[in-house]
């Protein structure tokens, strides 16, 4: 499931990352990836040790648990701090596809990457290009959000992101690893979630709006992994 979760954050958080990531201490991006990502990776991030990548990650985690439609979406298990980077000058990613298992840090569990979000920080008319493209079975995706904004999509999804040619694109991203570990489940129960609002807002907590709940439940309660 590729979704589009607008207004992830405030205009508050928004304007104060945007404060402090335009002075930030970047450095090169490929440090974070192995061999093979280091030949298509180009840009720059900021390092996981450092303090403001930290305090802002933890700031941004806790906004997008609040959330309700990513929520629903992700029912997430675990999501990993998020991280930030940079695109400008000509710089790109090509076509890759994130590791399966990411490392939270000294002392807590490996983290299995079911999905992959990037919250946009730049507006889409600060840059050219930077595109994020996802490849999925119904063909490539163009993803360019406004600021504040997040795409959720598989992280087994092949994707890229296009040279950015005038300014900077700045974003966050990060993993999460779901209750549901197979997308195909995580989207059938997205969307009876999403039928259930829509009839709670127009019938109440009718019978047949309490039944669909506890078949959703039921569904849950089958497929969640803890």
């Amino acid at each position: 499931m590729l979704l589009h979760v607008p207004a992830v954050i405030d205009a508050a958080l928004l304007a104060d990352l945007r404060k402090h990531l335009a002075g930030a201490d970047w450095s090169d991006g490929r440090a974070t990836v192995g061999a093979q990502g280091a030949q298509v990776k180009r840009n720059e991030q900021l390092r996981v040790e450092d303090p403001l990548a930290r305090e802002l990650g933890e700031q941004v985690r806790a906004a997008v648990l609040r959330h309700p439609l990513f929520f629903a979406a992700a029912l997430p298990l675990r999501v990993l701090a998020p991280l930030f980077n940079r695109y400008a000058d000509g710089g790109q990613y090509g076509m890759h596809v994130d590791g399966a298992v990411m490392h939270q840090g000294p002392g807590l569990p490996p983290l299995r990457s079911d999905l992959a979000a990037t919250l946009f920080i730049s507006a889409p008319e600060e840059y050219d290009g930077g595109e994020l493209v996802i490849d999925d079975t119904y063909g490539e995706h163009e993803v360019k959000l406004d600021a504040g904004d997040l795409v959720l999509y598989p992280a087994s999804s092949l994707h890229r992101v296009e040279p950015v040619t005038r300014g900077a694109r700045v974003a966050a991203f990060f993993w999460t690893q779901s209750l549901v570990r197979q997308d195909a489940q995580r989207t059938q129960l997205f969307q009876l979630d999403q039928t259930i609002q829509r009839l709670r807002a127009r019938l109440g907590d009718d019978a047949d709006v309490k039944a669909l709940t506890g078949h959703y439940h039921n569904l849950l309660r089958q497929w969640a992994e803890t």
